[in-house]
């Protein structure tokens, strides 16, 4: 049987051959590649189904969660959108985790946002626990040495799952590997987020007094997972296992066999009623339970890559508008993070900003003395560097809308290069500018200030590329001597170099989860290395002339590149294959940039032009 999609459908349930409803009419197949075969859970944001590949020969099972934009409290598109984003970001750097689900990809139909991820084929925790009855001492304390790791890897990345409970832990086949699935109640957190009350969220029986008043920490998370071990240990449902009267925990009078006093505390610890009296981490969680294992480094995670891409159903990326105006080369793009405008560097000794809305020229804004080979936005938007062949760095304050040329000054200009600026990069908290020249140097700044605070040396030849690593820790920076290095960006400690090429680096890029590098060369290849060693992960391959661009959208979900053969390839990120080329410049694609919603690729070229593409 297949479902129809049809909310008003009051009998959605087809023959699997049908293509339309024999109820209500309605075409089966969700953009025209996915037949549903039930829904897994439904709540205010919307669905998740149970779905098959039907474009694949394989016919692969995965999950697809439709997102209704009314039900998540906006009816404003743009915002929906945006959310939608903040979705995306998450679970492609979530699903890199081998034991939370792969993010396959995402795709948007009438205002309605889909993502379509992995399905875990398992049984639950519950469905265990039905079947083989209450859980031992020795099944708990494996649970917790194997759960904790995993959410301690989403807390570090400043999500709370929000929904931990036994239906959403599953042990995958063959190696009964526990899984954990189902992030669509998580919730990115900041300190000022983490105390405001919001949308009560979870399985009622499961979830910590906070979370139930609108407020969600951490420490809710352990208060969950604490609330299932008791219930998987005892196979009494929670709500019978509190006494409403005294207000404690009695689960232990419901025990079979009795459990040692350490487990005891540890599990009346995750059960404490105000999150100041719980365990703050699961790394605290794993010493109380295994004190007598001597203190280390939590061993690192052999991180899948993301995989996920915009699923394209009928349209694809389309060039669909093209910028004239330059009166010579591009050679640098970059979008604004505000996703308004974008600006375009040229040998012509220009700057030029544009709108994105479709009314083209915003600015041009002139005072270098020669070819302009990179920009850079500040993480606000306001703040843009620029970087010449005549030795200078320019940095310009653009104004609130970088529409206004009145309100556009050159707030400083910094000359301590001895040789042409190749590449500049602004650190994720705006605080220092990175810049690296002909002259075989990297120079970190003070922005603000313009104070020049470490100079690196070690490459010995021209820097073409930096780029920035996502916590602001790491420099990543490719040379014209073919080599690749890893800085530290408070100390400018060299940690270590990475070689491979055969021809220079023109172009780095890093994953949004801070763990890749793409490294674009003369060699026609784009190399992905492991970011905390020199393992080379793969090369890409199809460019047939220098790659000169590369570039990574902030969700993690495609990787463009641009070269002197031309064109524009995206690739998956994680698998390395090639999903489109895009032809039409008339010249070498010099630089290629993605908007920060991953919906638009820039690319300026030799031919004076920067062309939009967009996916549609």
């Amino acid at each position: 049987m297949q479902l129809c999609l049809n909310t008003a459908c009051d009998k959605p349930q087809n023959p699997d051959n049908n293509k339309f409803c024999q109820n209500c009419g309605s075409k089966l197949l969700l953009g025209d590649r996915y037949r549903l075969l039930k829904v897994i859970s439904q709540g205010g944001k919307g669905r998740t189904f149970l779905a098959v590949d039907e474009s694949s020969s394989s016919k692969p099972r995965c999950t697809i969660k439709e997102f209704l934009p009314k039900n998540q409290g906006t009816v404003n598109p743009q915002k929906a959108s945006e959310l939608f984003n903040q979705e995306v970001t998450r679970l492609a750097e979530l699903s890199q985790h081998p034991q939370i689900p792969q993010l396959l990809g995402y795709f948007e139909i009438k205002e309605r946002q889909y993502l379509v991820q992995e399905f875990i084929d398992g049984q639950s925790l519950a469905q265990q626990l039905a079947i083989e009855g209450a859980f031992s001492e020795t099944q708990i304390r494996e649970l917790l040495n194997e759960l904790l790791p995993i959410l301690q890897f989403v807390h570090d990345r400043g999500v709370i799952h929000r929904d931990i409970n036994p239906e959403n832990i599953i042990r995958r086949p063959p190696d009964s590997q526990l899984v954990l699935v189902d992030f669509g109640a998580a919730k990115i957190t900041t300190k000022t987020v983490m105390a405001k009350p919001g949308t009560v969220i979870g399985s009622a029986a499961y979830t910590a007094p906070e979370q139930l008043m609108g407020q969600a920490f951490f420490a809710s998370d352990l208060y969950s997972l604490g609330v299932s071990c008791i219930h998987l240990i005892t196979q009494i449902h929670p709500f019978d296992l509190y006494n409403n009267l005294d207000r404690k925990w009695v689960w232990q009078d419901y025990l079979t066999s009795p459990v040692s006093k350490e487990l005891a505390k540890i599990l009346n610890k995750l059960l404490a009623t105000t999150p100041k009296d719980r365990y703050q981490s699961g790394s605290e969680v794993l010493k109380a339970l295994n004190p007598a294992v001597i203190p280390r480094k939590p061993a690192a995670v052999a991180l899948k890559l993301p995989i996920a891409v915009p699923i394209c159903l009928t349209p694809s990326w389309k060039c669909v508008e093209t910028f004239y105006g330059h009166l010579s080369s591009i050679h640098a793009i970059a979008f604004n993070p505000n996703n308004q405008t974008l600006a375009s560097a040229s040998a012509d000794k220009t700057i030029k900003i544009w709108n994105l809305d479709g009314t083209g020229l915003a600015l041009s804004l002139s005072g270098h003395l020669s070819l302009i080979d990179t920009v850079a936005f500040g993480p606000d938007g306001n703040i843009l560097a620029s970087g010449s062949w005549d030795y200078a760095i320019k940095i310009w304050n653009l104004g609130a809308d970088c529409k206004d040329k009145s309100l556009v000054n050159i707030t400083r200009t910094l000359r301590e290069h001895t040789g042409w600026i190749r590449c500049v990069a602004i650190s994720p908290d705006g605080e220092n500018l990175v810049s690296g020249s002909e002259d075989k140097t990297i120079k970190i700044w003070n922005l603000a200030t313009g104070e020049l605070r470490k100079t690196l040396f070690g490459h010995s030849s021209a820097v073409n590329a930096i780029a920035i690593s996502p916590n602001g820790k790491i420099i990543v920076t490719g040379s014209a001597d073919k080599s690749i290095k890893i800085w530290n960006l408070a100390t400018g400690e060299l940690l270590y170099t990475i070689e491979g090429h055969s021809d220079e680096v023109n172009s780095i890029a890093i994953s949004p989860g801070g763990q890749i590098i793409f490294s674009g060369s003369a060699d026609n290849t784009i190399n992905k290395w492991n970011l905390g060693s020199d393992k080379l992960l793969g090369s890409l391959s199809g460019h047939s002339s220098s790659v000169k661009s590369v570039a990574i959208s902030r969700q993690g979900t495609i990787l463009v590149s641009g070269s002197a053969d031309k064109t524009i390839k995206i690739w998956h990120p994680g698998s390395g294959e090639l999903i489109n080329t895009l032809s039409g410049h008339s010249d070498a694609v010099t630089a290629v940039a993605i908007s920060p919603g991953g919906r638009a690729i820039a690319s300026g070229s030799q031919d004076k032009t920067i062309k939009i593409w967009r996916f549609e």
